[in-house]
């Protein structure tokens, strides 16, 4: 006897992602109920209607219902935001997973493909559908003036370290030669030749080819540096007015307020344990039978973002001091040395990043804290 198969409410729909291709897993529950696909189309345009059509025919092919539930996911990476938007745009519920966030096994040897990887995401993905919070995690997806404000900071920090880099290697080719000061001049006398060694003799003729090229690769950089913080006048007007609202308090200058935010808050958090999860500045507990650990903090999200909190936090110290903050601190290092207080600095940093979050969100003065004058 033939039965009718059983329509289905709900399909989670898993996207591997490698530059040649995609692996499309999609599953009603199951690793029996599964549908694997690969698109490999040379243009995303011709990837994506794929994609749609592959949508429609796992609907069909795995018996679910016209109105059930379907929802596209994949892991942060490489094509960033532009299909998680184009799909909702689309009236498709798709979501962007936190790549850490999904179980991994722990032998020391295993198998690893695209196939075994899609499989693993959508069952994670069926799960967190049924609501399994633990399953997996959602990265929340910016806006696109919001991802747009954060390059700017990016391509400055890029400038910052590429020039840094140079300063250096010219620091050190001169170094090897016994010169240590440079005075105003020493570009144009560079470029005639007319610096001398140590010894009083002048520089080597590939030496002073390659420094002379050193230098025009400095002044590129610093020029278009110049240039790209003109472009700080285009940014979106609601960050613009987070960095002025930021840049307003004692402590925080227009670097850091641009800085925050750019990278932290375009966000929205509903608390404080969000806040400090984000910049990576919460403790990690390692707590199994007699053996209790603080192994520190998680030291999740952007590293350069959680090194400037760190630094704000000795301006604030410095600068506030009669603040909530700065009190707390010294109450708990008094009569601490120095690695006590550095180890204290980052619970500060967590305390002013939770502070900043609520002045910037809800208008609330840091506790004692002094505003700049008008």
């Amino acid at each position: 006897m033939t039965t009718t198969p059983t329509t289905v409410c709900q399909m989670a729909v898993a996207i591997e992602i490698a530059a040649a291709k995609w692996v499309v897993v999609s599953t009603t529950g199951g690793l029996r109920r599964q549908r694997r696909r690969v698109l490999a189309q040379a243009t995303a345009t011709e990837r994506f209607a794929a994609l749609r059509a592959e949508l429609d025919e796992a609907r069909r092919k795995l018996n679910v219902a016209m109105d059930a539930r379907v929802v596209v996911a994949y892991e942060a990476g490489q094509e960033g935001f532009w299909l998680v938007r184009a799909l909702r745009a689309a009236g498709v519920e798709a979501e962007v997973i936190d790549p850490v966030s999904l179980p991994v096994d722990r032998r020391a040897r295993r198998a690893k493909t695209d196939r075994l990887d899609g499989e693993a995401l959508s069952l994670a993905l069926w799960y967190w559908l049924g609501g399994d919070e633990r399953a997996l995690r959602m990265v929340r997806v910016p806006s696109v003036e919001a991802e747009d404000a954060r390059e700017w900071q990016r391509e400055r920090d890029r400038l910052k370290t590429e020039h840094r880099s140079v300063e250096d290697r010219i620091t050190k080719k001169l170094r090897t030669q016994g010169i240590w000061e440079r005075s105003r001049t020493w570009r144009s006398d560079l470029r005639d030749g007319a610096l001398r060694t140590f010894a009083g003799t002048p520089l080597g003729a590939q030496l002073q080819a390659a420094l002379v090229v050193e230098l025009a690769r400095l002044e590129l950089i610093e020029a278009k540096l110049k240039e790209w913080q003109a472009q700080q006048a285009d940014l979106p007007a609601a960050t613009t007015q987070t960095i002025n609202h930021l840049a307003h308090l004692r402590g925080v200058g227009p670097v850091g307020a641009t800085a925050l935010a750019t990278q932290l808050f375009w966000r929205t958090f509903d608390n404080r344990r969000q806040v400090g999860a984000c910049v990576g500045l919460t403790g990690t507990p390692y707590d199994s039978g007699t053996l209790r650990q603080d192994q520190g903090i998680s030291k999740a999200g952007d590293p350069k973002l959680r090194a400037l909190l760190v630094e704000l936090a000795w301006l604030w110290l410095r600068l506030q001091p009669d603040s909530a903050i700065t009190r707390w601190f010294r109450e708990r290092t008094q009569g601490a040395g120095k690695r006590g207080k550095r180890v204290m600095i980052v619970a500060v940093a967590r305390k002013l990043a939770v502070a900043l979050w609520r002045y910037v969100q809800l208008g609330e003065i840091p506790q004692g804290a002094r505003l700049k004058a008008a």
